[in-house]
């Protein structure tokens, strides 16, 4: 554990008003929207953005976000998935930064965002119907767990916002990941 981690969960709540109250430390916002279906293998990100067309245009209006896209992951028992799933947890699992506000949607699913803030890491536990931003130049690590099943909405400014600036800091192997989390080992 490096020297400026806590050892231990300082804080482990479901209660909305205390994350929020937390988070609002780090200039974090989490909102919730509703959660309109579940996302079947093959649902477009146009389809699934469409669902949420009104919470799309609304958000995008107020704050300055003018790319939209989706991402998906569903476990399929099809050649390689295994080892691209793999991949794609192991980047995501190294702190990083962007440009501008990370803003995501989980329309389905459950992935956690690791917060650097300082010298404390929040552990920010999203799932369906959860929207969180988090500020530019927030350094931060995401676990979509050992098998990722979710789809998140992404929201840009700009072409190239969401490019991450790894910090090379190892900070991310000191702390529990999602299924630890989930399953409350990490007390």
């Amino acid at each position: 554990m490096p020297d400026d981690a806590p050892d231990r969960v300082l804080l482990r709540t479901r209660d909305e008003k205390e994350i929020n109250h937390t988070l609002r430390e780090c200039s974090v916002r989490l909102r919730r929207w509703p959660v309109r279906g579940t996302v079947e293998p093959g649902t477009t990100a146009d389809e699934l953005i469409d669902r949420y067309r009104s919470e799309v245009d609304e958000l995008c209006a107020r704050e300055g976000l003018r790319l939209v896209d989706a991402v998906q992951f569903h476990p399929e028992e099809t050649p390689g998935w295994r080892e691209h799933a793999a991949k794609a947890r192991e980047v995501f699992l190294e702190e990083h930064r962007h440009s501008e506000d990370e803003v995501r949607f989980f329309a389905q699913g459950v992935g956690c965002f690791y917060l650097h803030v300082g010298s404390r890491v929040y552990a920010v536990v999203c799932e369906a119907g959860d929207l969180l931003s988090v500020p530019a130049r927030t350094t931060h690590w995401f676990d979509m767990g050992p098998r990722p099943e979710f789809c998140a909405v992404r929201f840009f400014e700009r072409e190239n916002g969401g490019i991450g600036d790894f910090t090379g800091d190892p900070i991310a192997r000191h702390f529990p990941r999602l299924d630890a989390l989930l399953a409350g080992s990490c007390e």
